[in-house]
């Protein structure tokens, strides 16, 4: 298991709602959040097998700025 970690764009719960349609779609997303409340909407997401590239690739793919925070 990963813990990745991405800065985004995400403004609301409409825009939540939408991840989870995404999302489900991704095999190897096991769990995620955005924490609407933080300047960089901050999407933390625990993963098996999928890339940082391809969880911002489908997220930009569905209009969203995405950028993955490192350490």
């Amino acid at each position: 298991m990963e813990i990745l970690v991405f800065k985004t764009n995400v403004e609301d719960k409409k825009h939540v709602r939408r991840l989870f349609k995404l999302f489900r779609a991704l095999q190897g997303v096991l769990r995620w959040n955005v924490d609407l409340h933080d300047h960089d909407k901050v999407l933390r997401m625990e993963t098996v097998a999928i890339s940082p590239r391809a969880i911002e690739s489908t997220l930009q793919q569905a209009g969203y700025f995405c950028k993955e925070l490192e350490d």
